[in-house]
């Protein structure tokens, strides 16, 4: 890599921030949540849109560019990586049929399948939000976290710290993909 892309932010008020707080929507409402259910969703809520801000702004090309060869890795695979993420944690819930199918096919096909088409982007960004919607709806059936469910009979709250591990794993990702692509820089 000979060329480098020169780092930039939007911020204006912090030079290391992603977007100046005004203009930040993932914590407009400055006060804490009340009980571990809302705080373990407000988490979960802040990585997803952490990651949607990643990828704003971008077209197909930036969106499924591999920025860190060997690595398959790019913005557009991880939106389709958490979509089936997100499938994969209903399945765990899941006791009863069998489990739904992968939505990319065989294994690692959410990023080799991460194409630089719109048709691949659109698609992406509506499983995600269908599976995301998904998994909340089947999760919401359970009000104690401490509650046991699937067939290996994990605990809610165990279920609901590795969503948001997950996330916030692939939003440390995204930052350097993003950073790779255009520069941007920020949390």
């Amino acid at each position: 890599m000979s060329e480098r892309t020169e780092r930039w932010s939007r911020a204006t008020v912090y030079p290391d921030m992603w977007a100046d707080p005004g203009d930040d929507p993932r914590h407009r409402d400055e006060s804490s949540p009340d009980g571990e259910l809302a705080t373990l969703l407000d988490f979960l809520t802040g990585y997803r849109l952490t990651l949607r801000m990643k990828c704003e702004g971008l077209d197909p090309e930036q969106l499924a560019r591999r920025s860190v060869p060997p690595s398959t890795m790019s913005l557009l695979g991880l939106l389709r990586h958490l979509a089936e993420v997100e499938r994969d944690w209903r399945n765990w819930i899941t006791t009863d049929g069998d489990p739904l199918p992968r939505l990319y096919g065989a294994r690692d096909s959410d990023f080799l399948g991460a194409v630089p088409e719109q048709a691949v982007v659109d698609a992406a960004y509506a499983d995600l939000e269908r599976e995301q919607a998904a998994a909340d709806a089947a999760l919401a059936a359970y009000a104690d976290l401490g509650e046991r469910v699937g067939k290996d009979a994990i605990a809610v709250r165990e279920l609901m710290v590795h969503r948001i591990e997950e996330y916030a794993r692939h939003c440390g990702h995204a930052d350097l993909l993003r950073e790779c692509v255009d520069g941007r820089v920020g949390q």
